[in-house]
Parts: C-alpha cells; sequence; structure tokens
C-alpha cells in the first residue's frame, strides 16, 4: 500500500508540473534598433542628409489613406503603407519592394503599374539604358525589382570581373534570375 501511494504522490507531482511548463506565458517584443549609417539613404539632391529631418512621401493608390506622410528619415516602404493605413484587402503587391529604403519626395504607388523608375542621371542621357558599366549602387537600385543589396551585389560583380562584357551576363549576378533579367534586360546596358 505504501508503494501504492508514494507511486500515486509521485504521478500527482509530475502531472502539476508537466501543466505549469504547459502554460501561455506573456511574449514581450524585442526592442527596435535604430538603423545602421550605412544602411540610411545617401543625401537627397538638395543636400539635406537622412538626419536632417522628416522626409515626406506620397502614399497613393489602393490604400485605406492615401496622402503625403511625414515619416522618421531612413523609413521603408512599410512604414509608408503603414502610415497610409495599410493595403486594401485583395491588393496585389507582390512587385512592390516593402523594404526598400525611401527618399525625401517620393511616391509609393499601390496596385497599379508603377512609372519607370528615374536612373539618376540628368539631361538628355536620361532617356537611354543605365549603363552597367558605369551606374552607382544608388543608380542601380532605381531599377525595378533591385534593392539595395542586390544593387551591390551587381557592383560587386563588375568589380570581380572587370565590368560587363554584355548584358547576359547579368543573369551570373547572384540573386538575379530569369524573370528578373527580362524586366532589366531592356532598362541597361554593358
Amino acid at each position: 500500500m505504501a508503494a501504492v501511494s508514494v507511486v500515486l504522490v509521485v504521478a500527482v507531482g509530475f502531472a502539476a508540473q508537466q501543466y505549469r511548463a504547459a502554460r501561455p506565458r506573456p511574449v514581450t517584443a524585442p526592442a527596435v534598433v535604430a538603423p545602421a549609417a550605412a544602411a540610411l539613404p545617401a543625401p537627397t539632391a538638395t543636400g539635406a542628409g537622412p538626419g536632417a529631418g522628416p522626409i515626406l512621401v506620397d502614399v497613393s493608390g489602393k490604400v485605406r489613406d492615401p496622402g503625403v506622410r511625414k515619416l522618421p528619415p531612413g523609413s521603408r516602404v512599410e512604414d509608408a503603407l503603414a502610415a497610409a493605413g495599410g493595403v486594401r484587402p485583395g491588393t496585389d503587391t507582390t512587385g512592390l519592394n516593402r523594404a526598400r529604403v525611401l527618399m525625401d519626395g517620393e511616391q509609393v504607388l499601390v496596385g497599379a503599374p508603377a512609372p519607370p523608375p528615374p536612373t539618376g542621371r540628368v539631361g538628355p542621357a536620361a532617356a537611354g539604358p543605365l549603363s552597367l558599366g558605369t551606374a552607382t549602387a544608388e543608380q542601380l537600385d532605381g531599377l525595378p525589382g533591385v534593392g539595395p543589396v542586390l544593387a551591390q551585389h551587381i557592383v560587386d560583380f563588375r568589380t570581380v570581373r572587370g565590368g560587363f562584357r554584355s548584358v547576359e551576363e547579368l543573369r551570373q549576378v547572384n540573386g538575379i534570375g530569369e524573370r528578373r533579367f527580362a524586366d532589366l534586360r531592356e532598362l541597361v546596358r554593358p
């Protein structure tokens, strides 16, 4: 009888311990870390750097509350969408790079075909394709589907290989698949 009592007490103790361990516990979100200075956008054409103050971004298209939004420097497209009340249900956002860093005076167009991106060049040559051999990472970042990381991959590939001999070599850059290459083919030259 004593052995059965000991086994029963141990079983009840084990069950109580398992019950306590399985209970839900509150979870706290980690603190937000400010982006590093290297991740912030380059100074704008007016000479104001990212620390100069808030940026103004026009959020339009299929968002709940379109309009001009004042955001802190270093904000991303995702931040602009949140400031505009979010994307309307059913809107296709697959072509929208939500992680891209915004610049002052930029427009974020949701759910509509985007206008051709600026190539970063001025004057009559701006209408032609962007040169893979001379474009900066910032200019490459302006191409559709190319963010800061992929732009840096293109620059690194160009540096290691001594430039681009043809547009076809863009396929060898890490992160550029057939679909992205098809989008970029007409917008760039060696």
